[in-house]
């Protein structure tokens, strides 16, 4: 979905440089793409908070740089999910919501489009073979007796030599988040606690540190949210 230009514009008008024109003669063409669901929220009420949402799709992104397949497992309005996009053959994203599925695919354009589809891990694993499986901000929201079926389920379609990772708050930031972030968050983890449930399911478990957009490999305790990124799967 796109928006048209505003009645304020005028088809004569210039831009004062014109390197700048051609984004005039796009948004004239095609319009603008809007934000989703959530991401327009965040730009709504705190918009600093949508560039860390979007930094971690672009960790991401590199970890996953030449993958084949790749699927996000909880996409929620799928904003970020072209950043990963980018760097892969082909993507597709499922969320258990199909509310922000229907906003996903509303705001669909060609050049980026991808499969989208409605699954809820905890009633089984998704079908296909994937080289590169990813959830962010999901694993909090999953109760902790539920949290091995999930996981097992999630890494279930993945390849030998693929590669799984998990982003999520840190549970020493939880007493920084607000009451709407803390409403959902049933099972945030410390890095010591993440590593060692990713042990179970990989070989080789590496864990990063990420304050605001920056991640980084330095004292957990401070850190505000955490990556494992799990290579050889058990």
């Amino acid at each position: 979905m796109t928006e048209k230009l505003p009645s304020n514009f005028e088809n004569s008008d210039k831009t004062r440089e014109p390197q700048y024109q051609e984004c005039v003669e796009a948004a004239t063409e095609r319009g603008f793409e809007r934000l989703g669901l959530r991401s327009s929220q965040s730009w709504h009420d705190d918009p600093k908070h949508l560039l860390f949402r979007l930094s971690r799709y672009k960790f991401v992104a590199k970890m996953l740089a030449g993958s084949q397949n790749v699927l996000e497992i909880g996409c929620g309005d799928a904003f970020g999910t072209r950043i990963v996009q980018q760097e892969v053959k082909a993507l597709s994203a499922t969320d258990f919501d199909a509310i922000f599925l229907k906003d996903v695919e509303a705001r669909m354009v060609d050049r980026w489009r991808f499969p989208v589809f409605t699954h809820d891990l905890l009633d089984g694993p998704i079908t296909g073979e994937y080289d590169g499986i990813y959830a962010l901000d999901v694993l909090e929201h999953i109760k902790t007796e539920n949290e091995n079926t999930f996981l097992v389920n999630a890494f279930s379609p993945l390849t030998q030599h693929g590669v799984g990772i998990i982003g999520m708050p840190s549970h020493e930031s939880q007493i920084y988040a607000s009451q709407a972030s803390k409403a959902g968050h049933v099972n945030c983890k410390s890095m010591p606690e993440l590593r060692l449930l990713m042990k179970q399911y990989f070989y080789n478990v590496f864990m990063f540190s990420m304050n605001d957009e920056v991640v980084h490999t330095g004292y957990y305790p401070m850190a505000n949210y955490i990556f494992a990124i799990g290579a050889g799967k058990k």
